[in-house]
């Protein structure tokens, strides 16, 4: 946890100078128990910015490949992310991400899969909404409205907590799957519509 809030105050004296970052909606992140983070894709930086803007840590998947680049192997495990097979079911990802979640910890997930050349929204894989019906963790909707420009604002905006209590109670199926994640989504449209200046 030590390395984590060090790249973390890192990251902030980054995001603070060099992209006058604005950041929304922190108060709607629970102090205890799991969550899960869903958020738009736009960059690389990304994954700091979602990760900086809370207090609590947030524990991220990212690619295996990323794992076996020396330095940033390192830097990316200690900044609470684990390896995942791109493109096939990895089932040790997902037992790692239930366990995470089942130990009361924070998930963040872009639920697109990837980034988004346009800045626009794209389309959900399952991944995200998966996650949030096979666990009891609230999950909380953020936006990233950019684009990341020197000394330009950048916001972050946490949600509150999207109801699924529907959605976990009916039986599962891809339809259920394909209706959590375009609620998910939904969500995440509304904080950009909202806070788009």
């Amino acid at each position: 946890m030590s390395y984590y809030r060090t790249f973390r105050g890192f990251f902030r004296i980054i995001f603070s100078l060099v992209f006058r970052w604005q950041v929304i909606g922190r108060e709607h992140i629970p102090k205890e128990g799991p969550v899960i983070l869903c958020c738009n894709h736009i960059s690389l930086w990304d994954p700091p910015l979602l990760g900086s803007g809370i207090e609590r840590m947030v524990n991220f998947m990212a690619k295996e490949e990323l794992f076996r680049v020396p330095v940033v192997g390192f830097l990316i495990a200690k900044f609470g992310a684990f390896p995942v097979k791109r493109g096939a079911g990895d089932r040790s990802a997902i037992r790692t991400t239930l366990k995470l979640l089942e130990d009361g910890k924070i998930l963040g997930i872009f639920p697109e899969g990837t980034r988004s050349k346009t800045g626009e929204l794209g389309e959900a894989m399952p991944g995200s909404a998966m996650f949030a019906l096979k666990s009891q963790a609230q999950v909380i909707p953020v936006a990233i409205i950019g684009p990341y420009r020197m000394f330009r604002p950048i916001k972050i905006v946490y949600g509150e907590p999207i109801d699924l209590t529907t959605l976990r109670e009916a039986k599962s199926s891809a339809d259920t799957l394909k209706e959590t994640s375009e609620l998910i989504m939904t969500h995440i449209q509304k904080l950009r519509d909202q806070h788009r200046s």
